[in-house]
C-alpha cells in the first residue's frame, strides 16, 4: 500500500525527464477525470474557470516544474498594465506602460533564451572567455509571453477593452491546451468565449474527436517512428550515409516537423472543442503552397500572423516603399528565427525565409500580379515543387545545431548522391518509406476529402467515436519503439 501511494505521488510530481504531453498515458487518464468534473461544473461559470485555471497551472508544473511561477508573473503584471493603459489619458503614459509590458515579457524571454548566447558572442568579440550559466528553459515560455503581450499591445492600440477579472485573464493566458506549444491565441478570438454558457454541440464533439485522433496519429505514429528509426540517425551523422539517404532524411524531417507540430495543434484545437471553445486552425496543408508567401499563410498561422501584426506592421510594413517593405520582411523573419532559439542556424533559417519572401514580393511586383495571386495548372505544380525544396533547404539549418553539420548534409547530397541505392533504401527502411508515403499522401489530399472525413467522424455514434480513439491509441502502442517523444516545439 505504501509503495502504491509513493508510485502515485511520483506520477503526480514533476519529472524533468518526462514532461506531461497530450500523447502520454498519464494525460489521457487525467483528462478523462478532468472532463467528468468539468461537465459537472457546466452551469457554475466562475467555479469552472477556477478549476480549469488550477488544472492548467498543474499541467504547466508537470511540464516545467516550479517555473510555473513565471506564468503567474506574466499574467498578473500584464493584467494590471493593461488596465493602466486603458485608464491613462496621455499618449506618453500609455507608451510607457506598454513599454513596461514589453520589458517584462521580452526580458524574461531574453534571460532564459539568450543569456548564454549573447555572453558567448560578447566573449568571442572581446577576446575573453565565458562560462555558460546553468539556465533551464521553461517549456512554452515563448508562447504564453507572446499571447499575453498581444493583449497589452491590442489595449494600447485601442482595439480591445481590458478585462475586469484577473481570473478571466489568468484563464486566457494559462489555458492548458495551448499553453506549452501554442497555437498563440489572440485575446479577441478567445476572451469573448470565456463566460459564454457552456455548450458542446454534437458537431463540436465530433470535430474534437477527429482532430485529437488525427493529431495523435500524425505525432505518435508518423512523426515519432520516422524520426527515431531513420531521420535522427542521418542528421546526427550525415557523413555515414549517401546523398540519397541524406535527401530522404531531409524529406523525412520536413514531414516529421509538420506531423509533430500540426499534430500538437490539432490535439489542442480538439481538446478545446471538447471543452466548448473554438480556435482557428494553425496549419493548412503548408506543403501545398506554390510560393513562400503562401507557405507562411499556411504554416504556424498563429505565429506568422503574430509576427505580421505586431512586428512587420510596427516596422512600417509596406507603407514606406518597396525597398523598405523587402527590408522589413527580412528583419521580421530574422527575428522570427531568433524567436525559435539562440542559435546562428535559426538566424540563417529565418534569413533564408526573409530573403525568399522579399524575392517573392519583388517578382509579383515586377509582373504586376494582384495581392492574392495564385498560379494554376502546371505552373502551380512547378511552384509547389520549388517552394517545397526551398523550405526543405531551410529545414536543414533549422534542424542542425551548427553550420558545419548542416553543410555536411548538403555536401553529401551534392557529391555522393548515389541514386542506385534507392531500392536498397526502400528494402532496408520499408516501414519508414511506407509511413513517409502515407504522410505525404494524407497531406496532399484535397481539402474536400479531409472535410468529408471530419463530417463522417462527427456523424458517428458516441461509442464508435470512442472506439476510434481506442484504435488510434492501440496503433500508437504497437508502432512506437520507445517512450513517446516530447513535441519538437516544446524547446521553443
Amino acid at each position: 500500500m505504501h509503495f502504491e501511494i509513493d508510485n502515485i505521488l511520483e506520477q503526480l510530481t514533476y519529472d524533468p525527464s518526462s514532461p506531461m504531453i497530450f500523447s502520454s498515458g498519464l494525460f489521457l487518464w487525467m483528462f478523462l477525470v478532468f472532463s467528468f468534473l468539468y461537465m459537472l461544473m457546466g452551469k457554475t461559470t466562475t467555479l469552472r474557470l477556477l478549476f480549469v485555471t488550477a488544472f492548467s497551472y498543474y499541467f504547466y508544473y508537470k511540464s516545467s516544474g516550479f517555473y510555473f511561477f513565471l506564468l503567474a508573473v506574466v499574467t498578473v503584471s500584464d493584467y494590471f498594465i493593461a488596465r493602466g493603459i486603458d485608464k491613462v489619458q496621455s499618449k506618453g503614459g500609455k507608451r510607457w506602460l506598454v513599454s513596461l509590458s514589453l520589458l517584462i515579457d521580452l526580458g524574461l524571454l531574453a534571460y532564459f533564451k539568450y543569456t548564454n548566447f549573447f555572453g558567448e558572442l560578447y566573449a568571442s568579440v572581446a577576446g575573453g572567455t565565458f562560462t555558460a550559466l546553468d539556465i533551464f528553459l521553461p517549456v512554452g515560455i515563448s508562447f504564453f509571453t507572446f499571447q499575453s503581450l498581444s493583449y497589452t499591445i491590442d489595449i494600447y492600440r485601442g482595439q480591445f477593452k481590458p478585462l475586469n477579472s484577473l481570473l478571466d485573464y489568468a484563464f486566457f493566458v494559462s489555458f492548458f491546451p495551448t499553453l506549452v506549444a501554442g497555437p498563440i491565441i489572440r485575446a479577441r478570438d478567445f476572451i469573448p468565449q470565456i463566460r459564454r454558457p457552456l455548450e458542446v454541440t454534437r458537431e463540436m464533439f465530433g470535430a474534437g474527436v477527429f482532430y485529437i485522433a488525427g493529431g495523435l496519429f500524425k505525432k505518435a505514429v508518423i512523426s515519432d517512428y520516422i524520426s527515431l528509426n531513420f531521420v535522427e540517425r542521418v542528421f546526427d551523422q550525415p557523413a555515414l550515409y549517401s546523398g540519397f539517404e541524406n535527401l530522404m532524411a531531409v524529406y523525412g524531417y520536413a514531414l516529421q516537423i509538420y506531423c509533430d507540430f500540426s499534430g500538437y495543434s490539432d490535439m489542442a484545437i480538439g481538446i478545446a472543442l471538447l471543452l466548448g471553445y473554438r480556435f482557428p486552425l494553425n496549419f493548412n496543408a503548408p506543403y501545398k503552397s506554390a510560393s513562400i508567401t503562401e507557405f507562411w499563410r499556411r504554416w504556424h498561422i498563429s505565429l506568422s500572423s503574430w509576427l505580421k501584426d505586431y512586428l512587420y506592421i510596427s516596422l512600417g510594413g509596406n507603407r514606406h516603399g518597396k525597398l523598405r517593405q523587402y527590408l522589413n520582411l527580412i528583419v521580421t523573419m530574422l527575428l522570427g528565427g531568433m524567436w525559435h532559439g539562440a542559435n546562428l542556424n535559426f538566424i540563417v533559417w529565418g534569413g533564408m525565409h526573409g530573403v525568399a519572401l522579399a524575392l517573392d514580393k519583388m517578382k509579383n511586383s515586377l509582373l504586376h500580379r494582384p495581392k492574392n495571386y495564385q498560379s494554376k495548372g502546371v505552373m502551380r505544380v512547378i511552384g509547389i515543387i520549388i517552394t517545397f525544396h526551398i523550405v526543405c533547404l531551410a529545414w536543414i539549418f533549422f534542424r542542425q545545431s551548427d553550420f558545419d553539420s548542416a553543410t555536411a548534409i548538403l555536401h553529401q547530397i551534392g557529391t555522393r548522391f548515389n541514386p542506385q541505392l534507392a531500392m536498397q533504401w526502400i528494402e532496408g527502411y520499408w516501414e519508414v518509406a511506407a509511413l513517409m508515403a502515407l504522410g505525404f499522401i494524407l497531406h496532399f489530399l484535397p481539402t474536400r476529402t479531409s472535410d468529408w472525413m471530419r463530417r463522417m467522424v462527427t456523424r458517428m455514434p458516441l461509442p464508435v467515436q470512442a472506439l476510434l480513439i481506442i484504435v488510434i491509441i492501440y496503433i500508437v502502442i504497437q508502432v512506437k519503439s520507445s517512450d513517446i517523444q516530447p513535441f519538437i516545439y516544446f524547446q521553443f
